[in-house]
């Protein structure tokens, strides 16, 4: 499992190869990527990167991720204490969506603690709509950060349905299926089938 610079590293190359790729195909008019496209894409794969790494699971220890949150980044050791390193936070779809929660959960209670302290605070509201060309950039920078990172690690796309699979099949309830149904259950591998 590479380190947290190694992770960074992977990234930063990877996105140098793909902004090369799509400057030259949107150069032949192959693509085509507005500049607030490219920008949110970017905004998004950086903060993926290095603020919101699947490794935050891990943010009551030092983490590349935590550090770069400075001061702030002790908000992330109650996210770390709640996921398991490479449990659910490393799956491919849900993983990124917990930091993603977390952190709209920590911005809320922000927040709800500034407007409590200072009523008067007016707070700005968020301007424009939110279409799928804005969210399309940010989601596809966001993903692809956290699906390289996973790749790195090893992490199969199927990572939390074969753990799941895994601790169903351990719970016993695939053999009280097959008291159920009658039919006999697929055998383990080093283990005998009682009758």
């Amino acid at each position: 499992m590479p380190s947290g610079r190694v992770h960074n590293l992977i990234n930063i190359a990877a996105y140098s190869v793909l902004a090369a790729a799509t400057l030259v195909a949107s150069r032949q008019e192959l693509v085509s990527v507005t500049s607030v496209q490219a920008l949110n894409f970017t905004l998004a794969y950086a903060a993926g990167t290095f603020l919101l790494s699947p490794d935050l699971d891990l943010a009551e220890g030092r983490v590349d991720s935590k550090r770069h949150w400075g001061i702030l980044g002790v908000l992330w050791v109650p996210y770390g204490m709640m996921f398991s390193h490479r449990g659910l936070s490393h799956t491919w779809i849900l993983g990124p969506l917990t930091r993603l929660a977390y952190l709209a959960v920590m911005v809320a209670l922000v927040v709800g603690l500034l407007s409590y302290v200072v009523p008067t605070l007016k707070l700005p509201a968020l301007s424009g709509s939110l279409d799928v060309a804005v969210l399309a950039p940010f989601a596809l920078g966001y993903y692809l950060s956290q699906w390289l990172h996973l790749i790195a690690d090893g992490v199969r796309p199927d990572h939390g349905l074969r753990r799941g699979y895994r601790k169903l099949d351990q719970s016993g309830l695939s053999r009280m299926g097959r008291s159920l149904t009658g039919k006999p259950g697929r055998a383990r591998a080093g283990r005998s089938r009682r009758r």
